[in-house]
């Protein structure tokens, strides 16, 4: 649990940052190799390298070289855990909600009385 609290953080940490966010769209579509990541950036190779070092710390997103280029792809399954994570508070929530709303359902009449 600690562990997996510990990959939440640095999920939810490399996420925080628009770049990393955009790099992480962009490898949804499919693998690219870092210089096509940092087309669409005003910043240096190794600035974006380091961007994807944190999303690779994450669980994120794996690369792999091949010669001169290091193809990155985006790991689908990581994103199972923030998914979860999120989904679990969202039906706390949810439950919380349908309980203030069977309450205030049944406390109605008598205010109107």
């Amino acid at each position: 649990m600690l562990n997996q609290q510990s990959n939440l953080d640095l999920m939810f940490q490399a996420l925080a940052d628009p770049t990393r966010r955009a790099m992480v769209d962009r490898l949804s579509r499919g693998p690219a190799s870092v210089s096509e990541l940092a087309k669409p950036f005003d910043m240096s190779l190794p600035a974006v390298v380091q961007h994807l070092q944190a999303l690779e710390a994450s669980g994120l997103v794996s690369s792999q070289k091949v010669g001169r280029v290091r193809t990155c792809q985006i790991e689908p399954e990581a994103l199972s855990l923030a998914e979860q994570w999120i989904n679990d508070r969202r039906t706390t929530w949810v439950r919380r909600l349908d309980r203030l709303g069977e309450f205030l359902a049944e406390t109605e009449p008598e205010t109107r009385t």
